[in-house]
């Protein structure tokens, strides 16, 4: 790299997002520090526990991430089919070779790490979307362009469900809101939302009075519209589909779902309380984020976090920790920093002169907000317990390293937004 070069390269890349990558990452393992605290054998350097891996994770991924920088920006748009081959390979590979861990088959032993290939999926899906839209200039008013976008977002969340991993394949339903921006009907987006509605409805209202409201709406609107035949047949359709989906629900609940992912939902909907099963995290979730009030209890002074009371504290349930030692100050800093993440990465996304550049950009910003808005609602009780990390800041290398080369791979597309068009 010339001088010259070396000094676009600076000026160039957008060093406010890296400064709050690194604070994410920073909070994370002072957290993940406090969660495994042992004033026996704590010391920040203990690389054989936990949190001492975990700065190397974040060292490394440091590392890779301006790695990434030094890359050409149109080696992502020329290798994004390979990238996304080899994570579906992986992918595969996984349901052979896997590791099974809680139920979940999702991790490749490599010695002493463990590589789970649906974290690597979520940049490979988001490189190929990305593709896809740049390159072939989709009309998502189509039903090919549709179908073939969905396609590429669907194969993962299919090999990801085999695992059986609901979690992480819920995610891949971020991918929706990339398209919403290049096009994609708002009534897909409203689906999605009636989709949630029912599956809701489907256990707190029995079937016999629920497919008779569905019925009658739907025929209340079929003969509002008999003139517009279209518009008609569309209602007809839409009725038709809404009580199919209904009883879909109730065999996908019964013969998919693991009888931990039911109790958590029947938790989450007041169907059913276990305070010493199913629902303990959550309980001790919310006492921990309670407890902390205003400023928090200070660090290393948490009571729940010092003796374990909640499961997953440094992975799945980080925020707790956060909530209780730093309070409701630190939890607003630390959301304070993803919003503020989610907006710079959206308005980079916006200025691109690239429609790979701009697409990918949204897919960034849309697979974090959904890993941040699910990840602290189960914390606080409001989303069922989906087990996935928080961003940069939950344990977990493959999860860091990921969430690092997603970033860092658009903040390379945008140094060079104006020669790569």
């Amino acid at each position: 790299m010339t001088t010259q070069q070396g000094s676009r390269f600076f000026f160039n890349v957008d060093w406010i997002t890296i400064l709050i990558y690194t604070a994410l990452c920073t909070i994370g393992f002072v957290n993940i520090y406090a969660s495994l605290y042992n004033p026996e054998t704590s010391t920040f350097f203990n690389f054989s526990s936990n949190y001492g891996k975990q700065l190397v994770y974040i060292i490394t991924g440091l590392i890779l991430g301006f790695s990434i920088l030094l890359l050409d920006a149109k080696f992502f748009s020329v290798f994004s089919p390979v990238v996304y081959g080899i994570t579906m390979l992986l992918l595969m590979a996984v349901l052979v070779v896997g590791r099974k861990v809680a139920g979940n088959q999702a991790w490749i032993p490599l010695g002493a790490f463990r590589l789970q290939p649906s974290e690597l999926a979520k940049f490979g899906t988001a490189l190929l979307i990305a593709r896809y839209v740049g390159n072939f200039n989709p009309k998502f008013t189509d039903v090919k362009s549709i179908f073939f976008a969905g396609l590429i977002i669907g194969f993962p969340l299919f090999l990801i469900m085999l695992q059986p991993d609901t979690g992480s394949a819920l995610v891949f339903l971020a991918f929706m809101f990339p398209l919403y921006r290049e096009g994609l009907s708002g009534y897909f987006l409203l689906i999605f939302l009636g989709m949630i509605v029912l599956f809701i409805a489907d256990f707190l209202v029995p079937s016999y009075i629920l497919i008779p409201i569905i019925a009658v709406v739907g025929g209340f609107f079929i003969y509002q519209n008999r003139r517009k035949q279209k518009m008609m047949f569309s209602m007809i359709l839409t009725t038709i589909v809404a009580i199919a989906y209904l009883f879909l629900v109730k065999v996908a609940y019964e013969k998919v779902l693991e009888p931990h992912q039911r109790t958590r939902i029947e938790i989450m909907l007041g169907l059913k309380t276990d305070p010493k099963g199913a629902g303990y995290n959550v309980i001790q979730s919310k006492i921990a984020i309670g407890a902390g009030q205003l400023t928090g209890r200070g660090f290393l002074e948490g009571t729940q976090t010092k003796y374990g009371y909640v499961p997953e504290q440094s992975t799945d349930f980080i925020f707790s920790t956060i909530g209780e030692e730093w309070g409701f100050m630190g939890c607003s800093v630390v959301i304070g920093l993803y919003i503020f993440l989610l907006l710079r990465v959206i308005n980079l996304a916006e200025r691109q002169r690239s429609t790979f550049s701009r697409v990918y950009g949204y897919c960034v910003a849309s697979i974090i907000f959904f890993h941040v808005f699910i990840n602290i609602g189960m914390t606080i009780g409001i989303i069922p317990v989906i087990g996935i990390p928080l961003p940069f800041i939950s344990y977990g290398g493959s999860s860091l390293w990921s969430f690092t080369v997603l970033l860092f791979i658009f903040l390379k597309l945008d140094s060079n937004r104006m020669g790569f068009i």
